[in-house]
């Protein structure tokens, strides 16, 4: 029987103070050492939409490496907050601000006294695309009139605070309901802008303080429709900061009441974008480390 390393792994719910809600990230708090298969074999038996390895830097406080169970990303926003939620309940780290190095360039981490999590994105980027409401409506099995009346001032734009998304603007809380996502056809579209899935969104809220109600799809990721998604919630703040006209500086997303996962992202737009949240550890233990296969020749 092989002896396997074993490593300290944690399933953290972000963007909720509950558990069993919002968006389930792995952690694995010393990923120092891991090859890239490793790293992307762990994340796939966990099985979580992203798994982070926090590891040593040398330029930044931190370095964070973000993998699906099918491949490493630059960025995650959830499984970001649910590190720093995590370093922090352990007293590893104290309130205060930190530089993490990721794919995406380094950002800059926050955690606030309560343990809520903030990450600042980088330079917002935000322009418009041209997509006609049939072609929606065909990648989202909608109708047209589900974008015809919130599309005459709100156009479909990609955006981006460090992952670039499309966003689309969707008249009400049904139709966002209603959706029945062609994923290969939403995978080849936002391919073609440049973009890793579809955030769309309406204005009908479930509460009271919330500014938008959205829901991910990003089959290019592995992840059909994500739970809850930091740096989709940061591009549509950048969104709304430049087409809505909607007045404040925080915006909240609301985002997994569809998958039975409700989470919510604050975004606050100032000088940079910033998203926030707290998260809360369902789950920790131990896993096995499989052998590296890199340098490995497999022959047909």
């Amino acid at each position: 029987m092989t002896d396997y390393e074993r490593r300290e792994v944690h399933l953290v719910d972000a963007f909720t103070a509950e558990s069993f809600a919002g968006n389930p990230a792995g952690v694995v708090p010393e990923g120092d050492g891991l090859e890239a298969d490793q790293m992307r074999a762990i994340a796939a038996e966990i099985g979580a939409s992203e798994t982070v390895f926090v590891r040593e830097s040398e330029d930044a406080d931190r370095q964070l490496r973000y993998f699906t169970p099918e491949q490493e990303v630059d960025l995650c926003g959830h499984a970001t907050v649910a590190a720093y939620a995590r370093l922090f309940e352990q007293a590893v780290l104290d309130a205060g601000e930190y530089t993490v190095a990721t794919g995406a360039g380094e950002v800059t981490v926050e955690i606030e006294s309560d343990g809520t999590v903030w990450l600042e994105g980088a330079a917002p980027s935000v322009s418009v695309v041209d997509i006609d409401y049939g072609e929606l409506a065909d990648l989202l099995g909608l109708t047209e009139t589900a974008f015809a009346g919130v599309g005459e001032d709100l156009p479909v734009a990609r955006a981006s605070t460090g992952m670039p998304f499309l966003i689309v603007p969707i008249n009400y809380f049904e139709q966002l309901g209603d959706i029945t996502p062609d994923f290969g056809a939403i995978a080849d579209r936002c391919g073609a802008e440049g973009a890793v899935g579809i955030y769309a969104f309406t204005f009908d809220t479930l509460d009271r303080e919330s500014t938008v109600h959205g829901r991910l799809f990003a089959p290019s990721l592995g992840v059909n429709e994500d739970p809850v998604t930091g740096t989709a919630s940061g591009a549509v703040g950048a969104y709304l900061r430049r087409f809505s006209g909607v007045e404040g500086t925080e915006y909240r997303c609301e985002q997994g009441d569809f998958l039975d996962r409700p989470g919510r992202v604050r975004v606050r737009t100032g000088d940079a974008i910033r998203v926030g949240g707290r998260a809360v550890t369902t789950m920790s233990g131990e896993i096995a480390v499989p052998e590296s296969e890199d340098g490995e020749i497999i022959e047909a």
